[in-house]
């Protein structure tokens, strides 16, 4: 099982635990020297027009995801993702309000597959941030948070469809194919809104880990 263990990472701790309401006050989140610029921005109008995501220079976000969003809501009909756990179309908890990729990641997919690069609006994606290493793998339960505190909790990895492909046939017939291959570890996370407030291009957002060990499997 992969661990993400991100290069010279220094976790802040507080020196000594204070007391409130008679319990010990201990973070369950580790807060990191590590943030994310967010590089562009975007939002998906209309689910059923196209994938294709539509840049913007910041997002409102509510409790529901994005406003405008068409990937919002505070729930949403069950899809092939959760398919072991639950029949097609039922309806559960909400987590996949946004798509957050890394622009270093986006590089590498189009390198894999031979273009000069891949716009992440073919992706449907709603934010792109660059400077956190192997964002796709970062624990889910992460925190991102600006410095006015709007906050996304980060569900898991988001996985590669073949939705993006006859958007990237566009521009790039011939490669489009390799997209889920070179795609595959590189797609992301998916996210929901833990605080309400603002995202603006430019905004940093500070990577926060839950404080626990990796998952032993043990027969």
């Amino acid at each position: 099982m992969g661990i993400w263990v991100a290069p010279n990472m220094t976790a802040i701790r507080p020196k000594d635990p204070k007391t409130r309401y008679g319990a010990i006050d201990m973070p369950a989140l580790k807060t990191t020297d590590h943030f994310g610029e967010i590089f562009w921005l975007g939002q998906v109008g209309d689910r059923d027009a196209g994938l294709r995501s539509k840049s913007t220079q910041s997002l409102s976000l509510d409790f529901a995801g994005p406003a405008g969003e068409t990937h919002g809501g505070l729930t949403r009909p069950s899809c092939s993702r959760v398919s072991s756990q639950y029949e097609r179309g039922t309806e559960i908890r909400n987590v996949r309000q946004l798509s957050i990729v890394s622009e270093e990641e986006l590089s590498a997919i189009a390198d894999e597959m031979g273009v000069a690069r891949l716009d992440p609006s073919w992706f449907g994606a709603s934010v792109v941030l660059r400077g956190i290493p192997d964002f796709s793998h970062i624990p889910p339960s992460s925190r991102l948070q600006n410095d006015a505190g709007t906050t996304l909790t980060i569900d898991m990895q988001n996985r590669p469809c073949h939705l993006p492909v006859a958007e990237i046939k566009v521009d790039h017939p011939n490669e489009a194919k390799g997209f889920k291959a070179a795609a595959w570890g590189r797609r992301g996370v998916t996210a929901w809104v833990e605080r309400e407030g603002q995202l603006s291009v430019g905004d940093q957002l500070r990577l926060h880990i839950p404080d626990q060990r990796a998952w032993l499997a043990q027969s």
